[in-house]
């Protein structure tokens, strides 16, 4: 007999979670080992309460099922996926953003300068990644005459990216931004909305936000990149698919242009048309 965790009903089975594992892989490309089993049936309990469902066998027959295909499989993915992220977070890449990155690109490239320089945050979350990137670029462009720039940012989460749009954090979200672009590019909140704080109109227009599944053949981008953010995001593939995916990525950079990753990550040895430049910092070759 199966044991009950809660009133839910019986706890998830190892079929269940083969079958829901092996599809969230298959789909989204994130590898769920085994000791994750704990992890996603507390994610997915979620998802049994909103439709009422008292077992994971039910779940899986509904997932499964063309409706749950087509309405269900988001929202599941929604609870599944883990958004840690924060303002101007490894803040060592924007300084190389800065003082390397953009001048090289305006120079060698016109990017910014001749043409519009055109960023993709690939896994943007909550929207603290893109945002930092716009006031950051917003901050070049007041020192780079006739600079433009646009930001393109994209997560698998349709609930992560709709809190992006809106562009509302708590006070203590927004403390790693430096007290003048505080003072520069957010509002605060007045009353009983005194603690929240919202990314200014006109640099939220500058962000443009998608969900992007990177497991996806063709990412629908026909814009060149000149710098792909792509960090903390890795970390969540097997090896085989990093690769897979970085090099679907490096397809949309212009040759010259550069791609950020995380400090947790690495690309050794793996078959990609990119040099190291910095640390987690790599620029494409021709």
């Amino acid at each position: 007999m199966l044991k009950s965790n809660d009133s839910l009903g019986p706890e998830m089975g190892d079929k269940d979670f083969k079958l829901i594992s092996e599809f969230i892989h298959a789909t989204f490309g994130i590898k769920l080992p085994p000791v994750k089993k704990t992890m996603l049936e507390g994610r997915l309990r979620k998802r049994l309460r909103s439709l009422d469902m008292h077992s994971f066998r039910h779940y899986c027959e509904y997932l499964f099922s063309p409706e749950g295909m087509k309405t269900e499989c988001s929202l599941m993915i929604d609870v599944v996926t883990t958004n840690k992220t924060d303002f101007f977070r490894e803040g060592g890449h924007f300084d190389y953003l800065i003082q390397s990155v953009l001048p090289d690109l305006a120079d060698r490239h016109g990017l910014g300068v001749q043409v519009p320089l055109h960023v993709w945050s690939a896994a943007s979350s909550t929207g603290e990644e893109p945002y930092t990137l716009a006031m950051v670029l917003s901050e070049f462009a007041e020192n780079c005459p006739g600079f433009s720039y646009s930001i393109l940012a994209t997560d698998i989460s349709s609930r992560v990216l709709e809190k992006a749009v809106r562009g509302v954090y708590d006070h203590d979200r927004v403390l790693p931004v430096p007290l003048s672009l505080r003072r520069k590019y957010l509002l605060k909140g007045k009353k009983d909305k005194a603690r929240l704080v919202r990314i200014v109109p006109q640099l939220r227009s500058r962000v443009r936000f998608r969900r992007l599944n990177l497991m996806d053949e063709d990412y629908g981008i026909r814009e060149e990149m000149g710098v792909v953010f792509c960090r903390n995001v890795l970390i969540y593939f097997d090896r085989p698919t990093q690769e897979k995916l970085l090099g679907r990525i490096c397809s949309h950079l212009v040759p010259g242009g550069y791609l950020f990753t995380g400090h947790s990550e690495t690309l050794h040895r793996m078959d990609l048309p990119l040099t190291p430049v910095a640390t987690t910092v790599y620029r494409r070759t021709s």
